[in-house]
């Protein structure tokens, strides 16, 4: 993340000295290069830098650039001889055995860092997480045998909510190899929750406590305020809004809600401040930083990252206080060689790069573009944020783009609007956190007080990152990191000319002025008269039907918040007339903050089932929060809501021991909105579907949801009975059941109803009449949430022209969505991709159908 501090120093004139940041330099690219293979390659490698660094150390009082090449070449040396000992130390371990086999195993580890929410989900839609930890031992044959190394734990994220950093757990799963480690690393796909074996370390639990203080101390702040506040001050994002979190992220400020040398350096600089002023001696002042310092490593837990922050965090500090920031940059290449010989998976890390590329950027860009701003007049104040941000955003992006594919257009004004607040909402949360264990009520003020800018940062985060077009694609991956890198070196050289830097300008304050609004209005998306909608939101139901005026009739909220407001956002869904959720599986109601997340609700009705537990908690809690009840609408029921109106159809009771009763008890309407008809099944399998036709109701209609993503457990009669003129599947990339499945496919092509896919077409969009009806793809693009017009299309044969017949669709192969081993790697994201593999598969066939029990 982003570690960058305030400084109001004037450029150094000392001079640079940049060969240890060579070195650093080398053994970085020599970690990256030799991490992921065997011992050899480091080995060999490591030997001939070597010898190369003793023949150039030879020459290196007769040529400068010997002298460079000796020390580059010693960095590559330091860091790969011990990383050819680590390697084929690991390769030996049972661990990494054990893993090639794909072994169930049981294994006692120690936890290392928080648990990392991913955008992968479980059956159902359950959330999962990554945990770092440490093994140390492994169950054989009932005997417990010492190992080493790092494991990677991806399990449900419910059971290790509470698990503290420094617990030691015991865990049943599935070894694999490593997802991102090379052999110093393997995964571990947890099948139960941890058992926890004694207490975890007095200061993590202190750190626990603190946290969870700071916690009640906030619980009078606003919704946004109360989950942001803390993730400033000590990274808690616990109770942090997923869908601000998200904002934050596509306006470049990421980096403040994570433990990053930011809030470290504000903090200590703060203590400084005072104490100089009121003229402590210097040593003094030194013993209170490191005691300030050490406080605030325990309050965001002395985990890998906080302790990397602190360090960097350390270097910046020392560099500022005297004066003199290009002489820390030794210092700075130092730290990089130390982390990396203490743990070599750092280099493949984009925290890290960015923590390192940052720091290097306060210390060696910044104070310069300060005075070149401040030499044109520019408040000193302003000169400075605009400085730091400019410098940390400029050396950022190529990382960020190569592992996300996007470029933010507006994190450099986004971050210059935010510096102001962030130095006060840190120190009176840290005095907040540190009081709230002893004292609450104070404690409670300050984060009061602190609450009002916190106020200002949320507003800049929902402006910025709620932007349409604030984030443009680009080629991911290393070259698309170099090609980023190589045209901002052309821009940076271009800006320090002066007739080329007017004409630079011009274009960049045209970007910001116009190019953002032109691709907002003219995005094509929703289509005119558009009656329904069905949203990307990966593996799940999120429905929107037209009530007009800005009013919406939404069926299900998907799995996560973040896609479900972007899209109702996107079709200009501004209050939802009736919220109907018709089960309660999670991939159907997890994403209800999304839903009702500033958007008035008039109504809310479900299904008959209460089950599961985990996802009426959800509907509960989103109930409370709007002030509705929750009602159970009779079959036969009319729900009548502006220009829709909706006929309840099924079921007349809760189903009991069928192969899922919560699908089969899904609430079932039919929706007619300006004339076009939609049947909407929920996620019914076949026993509903073939009583529901049984039941004798009208289930003619224009447009199919198809029920349950497309599922195997399909009533072919039921298909054939809606007579619909197109299909639109909401389903999932890379989902663990098989969805769609291709029995269903095939059997939709056979009857003439041409299928959309969200995991292929993106958001889903009808518009039109009877008989003339548009099917409007957006394209999968639109999954990566809130980023830009994507591609509209008219989806192929869906009587986009009067008359037009609608003619088989040759079935689609569905291609295998089970995760390989080893998966290519993980990321918490806002990706669709799981890695989980428990749950029935939808690939089999049915059983045959028997009694329904009622």
């Amino acid at each position: 993340m982003s570690d960058r501090v305030t400084s109001g120093a004037p450029p150094a004139a000392d001079p640079l000295d940049l060969r240890l940041a060579i070195g650093a330099a080398a053994g970085w690219l020599a970690v990256l290069a030799c991490l992921n293979g065997g011992p050899e390659r480091p080995l060999v490698v490591g030997l001939i830098a070597a010898v190369l660094g003793a023949v150039a150390l030879g020459l290196a009082r007769r040529s400068r650039a010997a002298s460079a090449v000796a020390v580059g070449a010693f960095g590559a040396a330091l860091v790969l001889l011990p990383l050819a000992g680590r390697i084929e130390h690991a390769r030996g371990s049972p661990l990494t055995v054990l893993a090639g086999h794909g072994t169930a195993v049981t294994v006692e580890l120690t936890v290392a860092d928080d648990p990392t929410v991913l955008a992968a989900k479980g059956p159902a839609g359950a959330p999962r997480v990554a945990v770092r930890t440490s093994a140390d031992a492994v169950l054989l044959a009932g005997r417990p045998t010492a190992v080493d190394g790092a494991v990677l734990v991806l399990a449900d994220a419910a059971p290790w909510r509470d698990v503290l950093p420094g617990q030691r757990v015991r865990v049943d799963g599935r070894l694999q190899p490593s997802l991102d480690g090379g052999y110093l690393s393997v995964t571990l796909f947890a099948r139960a929750p941890p058992q926890r074996l004694g207490s975890p370390p007095w200061w993590q639990q202190a750190a626990g406590g603190v946290r969870s203080a700071l916690r009640r101390a906030v619980a009078g702040l606003p919704d946004q305020e109360r989950g942001l506040l803390p993730g400033l001050v000590d990274g808690d994002t616990t109770n942090l809004d997923p869908v601000l979190a998200n904002r934050f992220r596509l306006a470049g400020l990421t980096h403040l809600v994570a433990v990053s040398g930011t809030n470290c350096s504000i903090v200590i600089g703060a203590v400084l401040l005072v104490l100089r002023r009121l003229r402590v001696r210097p040593w003094m002042r030194a013993a209170a930083g490191v005691v300030v310092l050490v406080m605030f490593v325990v309050l965001a837990r002395p985990s890998p990252s906080v302790l990397r922050a602190a360090l960097m965090a350390g270097i910046a500090l020392v560099s500022l206080a005297t004066g003199r920031p290009r002489s820390a940059v030794p210092g700075l290449a130092a730290a990089v060689l130390l982390l990396l010989l203490w743990d070599p998976t750092l280099a493949a890390q984009a925290s890290f790069a960015m923590s390192a590329l940052a720091t290097a950027a306060l210390l060696l860009i910044a104070p310069g573009w300060a005075a070149a701003l401040r030499r044109r007049r520019v408040p000193v104040g302003v000169a400075e944020s605009v400085a730091v941000a400019a410098a940390a955003h400029v050396v950022t992006a190529p990382v960020i783009a190569a592992i996300s594919g996007r470029v933010s257009l507006v994190a450099v004004p986004a971050n210059v609007l935010a510096e102001p607040v962030v130095a006060p909402i840190t120190v009176l949360g840290f005095v907040a956190a540190v009081l709230a264990p002893v004292w609450l009520a104070p404690a409670s003020a300050l984060a009061w007080v602190a609450g009002w800018p916190c106020r200002w940062l949320v507003a800049v985060a929902e402006r910025f990152g709620g932007m349409t077009g604030a984030t443009v694609p680009w080629p991911g991956g290393g070259t698309g990191g170099l090609l980023l890198l190589g045209l901002l070196a052309v821009l940076i050289w271009v800006a320090r000319r002066a007739g080329p830097r007017r004409v630079l300008v011009a274009a960049a304050l045209t970007a910001l002025a116009v190019f953002i609004p032109v691709r907002s209005v003219t995005s094509g998306w929703p289509p005119p008269g558009w009656v329904f909608a069905a949203c990307d939101v990966g593996q799940g139901d999120a429905l929107a039907l037209n009530a007009g005026d800005g009013a919406a009739v939404v069926i299900d909220a998907g799995p996560d918040p973040v896609p479900v407001d972007r899209c109702l956002r996107d079709l200009g869904v501004d209050r939802i007339s009736l919220l109907a959720l018709t089960h309660m599986h999670l991939d159907h109601v997890g994403g209800l903050p999304g839903v009702i997340r500033g958007r008035p609700v008039g109504r809310i009705v479900t299904g008959p089932l209460a089950d599961p537990a985990s996802g009426v908690a959800i509907l509960r809690g989103a109930a409370a929060r709007v002030g509705r009840p929750v009602t159970v609408p009779a079959v036969g029921a009319n729900l009548d809501v502006g220009q829709v109106h909706l006929q309840v159809l099924w079921p007349p009771y809760p189903y009991h021991g069928t192969r899922s009763d919560p699908n089969n008890s899904s609430l079932a309407l039919r929706a007619e909105v300006d004339g076009v008809r939609i049947l909407l099944p929920g996620d019914e399998e076949i026993e509903a579907q073939r009583e529901l036709r049984a039941s004798g109701a009208d289930l003619r209609a224009d447009v199919l949801k198809v029920p349950h993503h497309g599922s195997a457990y399909f009533d072919p009669d039921f298909l054939a009975a809606v007579h619909a003129e197109v299909g639109v599947i909401s389903v999932g990339l890379h989902n663990d059941y098989g969805h769609p499945s291709p029995r269903l496919l095939a059997e939709l092509a056979r009857l003439g109803v041409p299928a959309l896919r969200t995991d292929r077409d993106g958001d889903v969009a009808i518009a039109g009449r009877p008989g003339e009806l548009r099917a409007v793809a957006r394209g999968v693009t639109s999954s990566t949430v809130g980023l830009g017009a994507a591609r509209v299309r008219a989806a192929p044969r869906a009587a986009s022209e009067p008359g037009a017949r609608m003619a088989p669709w040759p079935p689609v192969p569905s291609p295998s969505t089970i995760c390989p081993t080893p998966c290519p790697g993980w990321s918490p994201s806002w990706g669709t991709r799981s890695c989980s593999s428990s749950g029935p598969s939808a690939r089999s066939p049915p059983p045959p159908a028997g009694p329904i029990p009622r």
